[in-house]
């Protein structure tokens, strides 16, 4: 029996080809594997040559690894490798849209059977899983050839991708910034071309402030779009949610077609799309409605260049034919920060008994790092019922959103209030517990909104800094409306490309 997912799937490949002969037909098809097809071909292009016999998947991924092997010094971006299992993978044969794609996924909450996942921290080091968790089993259905984990930090809890295990991934637009976080290693990767697109995760911008930063595509789906079970089907109070960063927008389309819906159990279920996200790409927006917000909820200051940047992205979209006007957030920050600093806190202490329970033992305070171990004490003080408000709290948002975007299609805003900072900044590790606070909340203001209400939301790179830095710009629309996203991200992405600019510190 054909299901739903498979039809996609199949629709996917045929578009592909076609896509892709269309997208590359200029361009010279190379007889080996080399590393100019890392910048030359986004995952689709790469699955297409393998499919048109090009290159084979094998000589792709021996590429791709002795690849990793000469930028991990540099930006310190996949902390886990798993060489010998994507060798049996492509051996065990794949096929799918992605079929024989090298892939990585984050090393945060995710299960990949027979290996390990550290969650960025010395405290959950060394287990190793039983199964694959669903998104996962999309994934190799899909045809990607898992190799490795990127980093994160501690338990996705800042907005780089620091931790003492593992060490800082650099930012390949410059070596001493932060690449962002929590996935900022996949960020690094993509940027760093090593591979076209790698798994991330989204809690409070963790696919979008690291896309902002390496200056890369980064969607965050609507919530309870991707599956993240089966161990569990909700992460942070319904905040958390899984896809990617990738260098195209249709590789991201295509993707979010393999992984999208629900999964044995799911309690809920985002809203069905229309038709395949892929061929949203290429389809018309129509002449939008947008609200540019360049002030957060928060009234935190935002640096001149990220203004720049979302007021660059607004006159762009008025060029071509959109509506753009200037608007406020209609969101109580007060109600909604005490809501993420509860979930946040029970969150973790609750992640830490869990793992407690695994270990047998209490966890000391040399096995987790400075800022966990301050919200896992945060943690115990709060009860139910303010787990309880915060939700409502979020729904409230969410309520007020959807009346926003009654008037507007699109709401576009800076992804970040500042260009990425130094390593070091927003370590889970600072010598000052409060000045860590103070430089996390300046950071990322705009991106948390969305994972309380639940909405699409993206991050794309259309601006860079006169010092050559990336600054991101966001777009969200309604609740469940991602084929607008890709609409629009398709037109962007054809009126001003950003493929062809590569950090030039990697060579």
């Amino acid at each position: 029996m054909t299901t739903r997912r498979d039809a996609v799937l199949m629709l996917g490949a045929g578009m592909v080809a076609a896509n892709t002969q269309r997208a590359f037909a200029n361009e010279p098809v190379r007889a080996g594997a080399d590393e100019a097809l890392f910048r030359d071909y986004d995952a689709l292009g790469l699955a297409d040559l393998i499919r048109r016999h090009k290159i084979s998947a094998l000589e792709l991924l021996d590429t791709t690894l002795a690849r990793a092997d000469r930028l991990h010094p540099s930006i310190n971006a996949v902390v886990l490798r798993h060489d010998e299992l994507a060798r049996q993978q492509l051996a065990a044969g794949v096929s799918g849209p992605f079929a024989g794609v090298p892939f990585l996924l984050k090393d945060l909450h995710v299960r990949l059977a027979g290996t390990v996942t550290d969650d960025g921290s010395r405290f959950f080091r060394g287990g190793v899983a039983d199964g694959d968790d669903e998104i996962v089993r999309r994934y190799k259905r899909a045809g990607l050839v898992i190799f490795g984990k990127t980093a994160s930090p501690e338990l996705g809890l800042t907005g780089t991708a620091e931790s003492v295990l593992h060490g800082a991934t650099h930012n390949p637009w410059n070596l001493g910034l932060t690449a962002g976080g929590s996935s900022g290693g996949a960020a690094a990767a993509v940027a760093a071309r090593l591979l076209p697109m790698a798994h991330a995760s989204d809690g409070a911008g963790s696919i979008r402030t690291p896309a902002s930063c390496c200056g890369v595509f980064g969607l965050k789906p609507t919530r309870a779009r991707v599956p993240i079970g089966p161990l569990h089907f909700e992460g942070w109070n319904g905040l958390s949610t899984q896809h990617a960063v990738t260098l195209s927008v249709r590789d991201s389309a295509a993707l979010l077609d393999a992984t999208a819906g629900p999964e044995v159990g799911s309690p809920y279920i985002a809203p069905p799309p229309a038709r395949s996200y892929l061929q949203e790409v290429d389809a018309s927006p129509g002449r939008l409605r947008v609200a540019l917000v360049t002030r957060p909820a928060s009234g935190t200051p935002v640096d001149p260049i990220c203004v720049a940047a979302a007021e660059s992205a607004a006159k762009l979209l008025g060029d071509l034919g959109h509506h753009v006007e200037h608007a406020t957030l209609p969101v109580d920050f007060a109600s909604t920060n005490e809501g993420m600093l509860a979930t946040l806190c029970v969150s973790v202490l609750k992640t830490l008994k869990e793992r407690s329970v695994e270990l047998g033992r209490p966890w000391a305070e040399n096995d987790i790092e400075t800022v966990t171990w301050r919200l896992a004490e945060m943690g115990r003080k709060y009860d139910g019922v303010s787990y309880a408000q915060a939700r409502a709290a979020f729904d409230e948002a969410g309520r007020a959103m959807a009346v926003m975007h009654e008037r507007y299609d699109i709401v576009l805003s800076p992804t970040l209030a500042q260009p990425p900072v130094p390593i070091g900044v927003l370590s889970l590790s600072p010598v000052d517990f409060d000045a860590y606070i103070k430089a996390v909340t300046a950071f990322g203001p705009f991106t948390a909104l969305y994972n309380m209400t639940g909405q699409p939301a993206m991050s794309v790179p259309l601006y860079w800094s006169a010092d050559g830095l990336p600054i991101g710009t966001m777009f969200a629309a309604a609740y469940g409306n991602e084929g607008l996203l890709f609409r629009l991200a398709g037109q962007l992405e054809r009126a001003r490309p950003w493929r062809g600019r590569r950090p030039s510190t990697l060579g």
